[in-house]
């Protein structure tokens, strides 16, 4: 076996949550009267976490208290409609059960609000995951590596045992920054030549790849 643990994004690269992200977005612009974003808009402006998200969809011209605002009706939107059409990626729930009956330890390390996170991962992964941790007051955000580091410190993780795998360059970044190796998925919120560009160091398109590198 290469690597004794697993490390997951989630949006993206377990789960498409893009279409209800989408949704709540709209909703909250159309809410204070602000033009609607586009599917594609959406996919490009996510990865850096909901309020990232929030101020990138809003016009330039727009003030602190008016992305606060904005920021509050998603959330509270997006927590009714997290998994109104959100779905687990084909093949990935198969991969966690075979991940998991090898006995490699799997985590999931995500910029979404922790609420979020504990939410979707129960409700789509129960069993399959030893941790998961979403953004939270106290820890910096992906890129940076707190979350990842304190998630292999939980989970007594060896950084050349430990592979993180995400979508998008957020994930390149974080696992460079975290001394880790990284797996790109091709099927996430960003194309194959944008994680080329981002400069990943292996690129796959289907969970059985990823199945094949950890194993």
């Amino acid at each position: 076996m290469k690597y004794e643990c697993a490390l997951f994004d989630l949006d993206g690269t377990l789960l498409d949550t893009l279409t209800d992200l989408q949704n709540s977005v709209n909703a909250a612009l159309t809410q204070f009267d602000f033009p609607t974003r586009t599917y594609n808009e959406i996919r490009c402006f996510v990865g850096h976490g909901v309020k990232k998200l929030i101020e990138r969809s809003l016009p330039p011209y727009c003030s602190a208290p008016q992305c606060e605002q904005v920021f509050q009706f998603f959330m509270q939107h997006y927590k009714h409609h997290l998994a109104d059409h959100t779905k687990a990626y084909d093949g990935v729930l198969a991969m966690l059960q075979k991940l998991q009956q090898a006995n490699v330890r799997v985590a999931i390390v995500s910029n979404k609000a922790d609420a979020a996170v504990q939410d979707l991962c129960q409700h789509y992964f129960d069993g399959l995951y030893l941790l998961a941790v979403g953004a939270k007051e106290n820890v910096r955000k992906k890129p940076y590596p707190d979350a990842v580091n304190q998630v292999m410190q939980s989970l007594s993780a060896q950084p050349d045992k430990t592979v993180y795998i995400g979508d998008s360059e957020v994930d390149i970044e974080t696992a460079q920054n975290a001394g880790i190796r990284c797996i790109s998925v091709a099927w996430g919120f960003r194309t194959s030549d944008e994680l080329s560009a981002a400069r990943a160091e292996t690129i796959v398109t289907t969970p059985q790849e990823i199945l094949d590198l950890i194993l």
